[in-house]
C-alpha cells in the first residue's frame, strides 16, 4: 500500500508539503482533510503484511488517507429528482422524491466515488476476490450504492433502507465506480469492512472496521 499521510509524517516528510499537493481537491481543517470534488476511491482495499486495510485514495494527487483523516462533502448541487421509473423506487418515489447523488459518471463539480482493490495482487485471495461489507449507516436518512447500465437501468449494490449488512465483491487489481445516493441532508457515518479467503491456506482475513464521514448539504 502506498504510504498514508501518517506514514509520510512519521518518516519526516513535511505535512505542509502534503497538504499543498492536494489543494485542488480539498480544504484543510484542524482535524481532517475535507473533499467536495475530485476522483476519490472512497473504499481502497489493500493487503499488506498479512492484514487487510481499508482507506481512501485521492486519485488526482495519488495520496492515501485513513478514513478517520477525511471528511467528505456532498454539495447541494448533487441533489436530483429520482428518475420516473419504477426500477428506481429504492431511492424514493419515482419522479417525485429527491436525492443527493455522487455519480458513477464523472462530474468535475462533485466527488467521483470509486471502489478499488488495485493494490491486491492476483492469486493472493481465492477467486481473486475480496468482499466489502457495508455494515451500518448512521445519519438522518438512507444510503444506496448502485450502478447503471448503458440504457440507464440500475443494479442495487447497497441499500440501507432494506437492512444491512450488504456486500459488494471487489476483484483483485480492480477499480470500479458506482452512484452513492443519500435521501436526506445531514451528517452520515458509513462503516465498512473488507474480508477475503487466502488462496494458499484457506484462512479468512478481515479488516478492522473503517468509517466514512459524509456531510450532505441542503
Amino acid at each position: 500500500m502506498r504510504s498514508t499521510i501518517r506514514h509520510l509524517l512519521a518518516s519526516g516528510v513535511l505535512g505542509v508539503a502534503l497538504v499543498a499537493t492536494a489543494l485542488p481537491a480539498q480544504a484543510a481543517t484542524t482535524s481532517a482533510v475535507v473533499f467536495n470534488t475530485g476522483h476519490l476511491d472512497l473504499v481502497d482495499v489493500a493487503y499488506e503484511a498479512g492484514t487487510l486495510e481499508v482507506g481512501i485514495h485521492d486519485e488526482d494527487n495519488d495520496v492515501e488517507y485513513g478514513t478517520d483523516e477525511v471528511k467528505l462533502v456532498v454539495k447541494g448541487q448533487a441533489r436530483v429528482t429520482v428518475p420516473a421509473d419504477p426500477a428506481y423506487a429504492f431511492l424514493g418515489t419515482p419522479g417525485v422524491s429527491t436525492v443527493w447523488v455522487l455519480p458513477q459518471i464523472q462530474n468535475t463539480n462533485l466527488i467521483w466515488p470509486g471502489l478499488a482493490a488495485e493494490e491486491i495482487e492476483a492469486g493472493v485471495f481465492a477467486g481473486d476476490a475480496v468482499t466489502l461489507s457495508v455494515q451500518s449507516v448512521a445519519g438522518p436518512g438512507q444510503l444506496a450504492i448502485y450502478t447503471e447500465n448503458a440504457v440507464g437501468q440500475p443494479t442495487v449494490l447497497v441499500d440501507s433502507g432494506d437492512g444491512l449488512p450488504d456486500t459488494i465483491t471487489l476483484t483483485a487489481g480492480g477499480h470500479t465506480h458506482a452512484n452513492w445516493a443519500f435521501d436526506k441532508a445531514g451528517t452520515y457515518c458509513v462503516t465498512v469492512r473488507a474480508a477475503g479467503t487466502l488462496a494458499a491456506t484457506g484462512q479468512q482475513v478481515t479488516s478492522d472496521p473503517a468509517t466514512l464521514r459524509f456531510t450532505v448539504k441542503a
